[in-house]
């Protein structure tokens, strides 16, 4: 074994060895993978071997889509079978829920290029004849769906990572991991010590007990799931052809043939966390036990959707480990907080995510970025607040709803509350419906007095539908206050803080006193953040951006340092509220001696005010598109703050706002949202953040050679607004927009603008197509609804009232 490599993979699972070949493919030959036993010990090898694209993130499906690819291409690289069985597959829909759950999944597809179907129950039976439709309203038809040889497809994997000159060394196991001054990594090993560029953590059921040897916990669980092979089955081999896979959500389970019989799995309510303090180092080729009786209801449920189950016998039952993250999606990418580790854990779909994630670490690891947005398995997405206390009843609860319908607005109650701020009595004592934000209480609406404090979770308006409008027209006609918590935070300190941030941040950077919104930029020009900065003085700045991205956003300031600059993530220690509406500047009158005029405080002025008691940071901006102020004070203070707002509302009618109106108030104006408009998958041109650039800085700032080229040539999409003429159901994301029946572009959020009275939709057209008028047709829930883009914004278009 050698003593130095560039990437030092940990993990002989199906994607440790897909990471390793994709580095390869990309061009890196000096790397290696350890594993303690052998190649597929763990998971991989009991794995039922499904594939399929489904999945609620777009760029996870298409991951997914390229893994199910890429099988016959390392077949014919390595003359090694995969043992591809590409059957085709059917998920069911018993309930209209999950219909339209199925009817909004088809419309991702169809823009993203996927040839999905929707079916009857007619059609369900003639594909799969020993499926009992009784009860089903349709189901979803993707032919890409199958299985394959788990064992053959990670030895395809290996060989292939070792004809890229990559070296392989089983029964090697790592007993410690610790990082170097100069980035590299000490790999200690049983047979030996290695120093490496670069580790990568793809540890599967170990996952834990190896970032632990490098001081960090990542939150992931095993669960042990139970699926059962039946004897052989005449209506299957007798069959011309091989019979499809059929997911049966309602019954919490998956089937499909294995030889001569079948193989159900069961993702059933009472399921078992396994290991919960820690993966035993000797496990890795044995089953659990057999356990029959938290499957007992499932197996029930089954006998009545397939029939033929209930006469044929059991060949085996395999009972097994593997590993989930809280939100059932991978842990991917650099782990904050340490250099040149990365995560490649919690898989749990490995035969449908496997190619793809080993793909999105090569080119993170190689290319300093994704092609594809990864926030979805993002390693970063969950913080460093995750506990094994958050961890297992979350986890249990994704695995319970694993095949649940999964709507837009629902907001699952395990492990909650957990982080809160002062207000969290207040706000609750007030009638608050919580949703969370990176583990945080936020509020989403407050529901009337005698209303239930729970929002039907739903694909159409909800029963929050009432109280958000009343919230909105609270702040267009009066004064609305809201809370500033959720918001990422932090504070840029030093004699280089200017010309750091000038490289960094693309857009303008104010002068003191002021505040400036700047994109901020890969090197491929596409958008890792949308940022407000505020300038305190010429050595301490604020910066403002999306809450649930503070760890990627400190993971990429941390990896582009200068001399003589701090940056503070205090998005937790600092706080507040803003105000918005006609009469918000009245209230802060009237609570503070400093002039608040719009003469003397200006849109866009920053400025230290005493409110009340309180020492506060006041900005002149507002997201709701109104007349407003952000006002940011410490967490000890809060409570204090509020009670001097809200007393000085009183006149003025102030009502609290959540969430779900300010993502009403925000569509008036056409106002995009980080993770939605904005995010790593879009340009600054294409979504207009490049109005924020400031092309004329003498500063090679990051991304700027991909920003000039565009401003030079406009890249072929544009962010547009559609009005749509919609029922009972708005745009949520990812709805396909067509011109004479041909797909054209897709949505990328979208809503109610209840003061406006209209249904709102933004997205992305080609470029020669976003004209004011443009008729087109947005698909919502199999709906073709009529749509007009419309490029005025619906209120205060001029800006007069938000900048008077």
């Amino acid at each position: 074994m050698k003593s130095h490599t560039q990437v030092c993979v940990i993990g002989g699972g199906v994607v440790g060895c897909s990471v390793l070949y994709h580095l390869t493919k990309l061009g890196w030959s000096d790397v290696m993978l350890l594993e303690r036993s052998e190649l597929t010990s763990g998971s991989t090898w009991h794995a039922a071997g499904g594939f399929h694209t489904l999945n609620g993130d777009t760029n996870m499906a298409a991951l997914q889509g390229y893994t199910i690819g890429l099988y016959k291409e390392l077949e014919a690289l390595t003359g090694l079978s995969c043992g591809l069985h590409h059957v085709g597959g059917i998920t069911l829909a018993d309930t209209p829920e999950r219909f339209d759950m199925l009817k909004a999944e088809r419309a991702k597809h169809r823009y993203m290029g996927l040839e999905t179907e929707i079916l009857g129950p007619a059609e369900i039976k003639a594909m799969a004849d020993l499926v009992n439709t009784d009860g089903i309203l349709g189901g979803l038809y993707d032919p890409l769906d199958g299985h394959l040889d788990p064992s053959g497809t990670t030895h395809a994997y290996a060989k292939a990572a070792k004809l890229g000159g990559a070296q392989i060394h089983t029964h090697t196991m790592v007993t410690a991991t610790t990082p170097n001054p100069d980035g590299t990594w000490t790999v200690e090993t049983d047979k030996g010590t290695v120093i490496a560029e670069h580790l990568v953590n793809a540890s599967g059921l170990w996952a834990r007990e190896v970032a632990a040897m490098a001081g960090v916990y990542l939150p992931l669980l095993p669960m042990a799931h139970q699926y059962i092979v039946t004897d052989d089955i005449p209506g299957i081999y007798t069959r011309a052809t091989e019979f499809p896979h059929v997911i049966d959500p309602g019954g919490e389970s998956y089937l499909r043939q294995e030889g001569r019989g079948l193989c159900i799995g069961f993702y059933e309510k009472p399921c078992e966390a396994w290991s919960v303090d820690g993966t035993p180092w000797d496990f890795g080729h044995e089953l659990l036990n057999d356990q029959f009786e938290k499957i007992e209801d499932s197996i029930a449920f089954a006998y009545r959707r397939f029939p033929v189950l209930e006469t044929a016998g059991v060949k085996s039952v395999i009972h097994g480990p593997f590993t989930f993250a809280p939100d059932g999606n991978p842990l991917v990418g650099p782990v904050p907080g340490l250099r040149n580790y990365w995560s490649a854990c919690a898989v749990m779909a490995g035969f449908s995510q496997g190619g793809g994630v080993g793909l999105a670490l090569a080119q993170w690891m190689i290319e300093g970025e994704t092609e594809r947005d990864p926030r979805a398995m993002d390693v970063a997405r969950f913080g460093r607040w995750t506990t094994p206390g958050y961890t297992v009843p979350k986890v249990i609860e994704n695995y319970q709803n694993r095949f649940s319908v999964s709507y837009p607005n629902e907001e699952l109650p395990a492990a909650r509350p957990f982080r809160t701020t002062a207000m969290y009595d207040i706000w609750d004592g007030m009638g608050a419906v919580f949703g969370q934000t990176y583990g945080l209480e936020v509020v989403n609406y407050f529901a009337p007095e005698g209303a239930p404090r729970f929002e039907t979770p739903s694909f159409r308006r909800s029963n929050a539908w009432g109280a958000v409008k009343a919230e909105v027209m609270a702040v267009r006609t009066g004064v609305g206050i809201n809370e500033l918590q959720n918001f990422g935070k932090f504070r840029v300190t030093g004699p280089g803080a200017r010309a750091w941030l000038d490289r960094i941040m693309a857009g303008r950077i104010p002068a003191p006193r002021r505040l400036s919104l700047s994109p901020m930029l890969a090197p491929s020009g596409r958008l890792i953040g949308d940022f407000t900065i505020s300038c305190l003085s010429e050595t301490e700045f604020q910066l403002t951006a999306s809450y649930g991205a503070q760890d990627q956003h400190l993971r990429w300031f941390e990896a582009h340092p200068d001399p003589g600059v701090t940056i503070e993530n205090i998005s937790d220690a600092r706080t507040g509220f803003q105000i918005a509406g006609p009469r918000a500047r009245d209230v802060l009158a009237a609570c503070t001696r400093a002039d608040v005029s719009a003469e003397a405080f200006r849109f866009f002025d920053v400025a230290p005010m005493t409110i009340g008691m309180a020492q506060c940071l006041v900005q002149r901006v507002s997201y709701t598109g109104d007349l407003g102020f952000e006002i940011y004070c410490s967490p000890a203070e809060q409570r204090h703050l509020f009670h001097t707002l809200w007393e000085a509302g009183q006149p003025h009618g102030i009502r609290p706002f959540g969430m779900r109106a300010m993502m009403s108030l925000r569509l008036d104006k056409f106002f995009g949202a980080w993770s939605r408009e904005y995010s790593p998958d879009y340009t600054a041109a294409e979504t207009g953040l490049d109005r924020f650039i400031h092309f004329g800085k003498n500063t090679a700032f990051i991304g700027r050679n991909a920003a000039e080229a565009e401003r030079a040539t406009p890249p072929a999409r544009q962010l547009c607004a559609f009005e749509v003429a919609a029922t009972d159901a708005d745009v949520v994301a990812y709805e396909p927009i067509s011109l004479d029946g041909e797909v054209v572009g897709f949505c990328t959020s979208g809503g109610y603008a209840h003061f406006t009275g209209k249904s709102i939709a933004l997205g992305f057209v080609p470029r020669e197509m976003a004209q004011d008028g443009l008729e087109a047709s947005i698909e919502i829930l199999g709906d073709h609804c009529p749509a007009t883009l419309i490029t005025t914004p619906l209120f205060d278009p001029d800006g007069a009232r938000m900048r008077g």
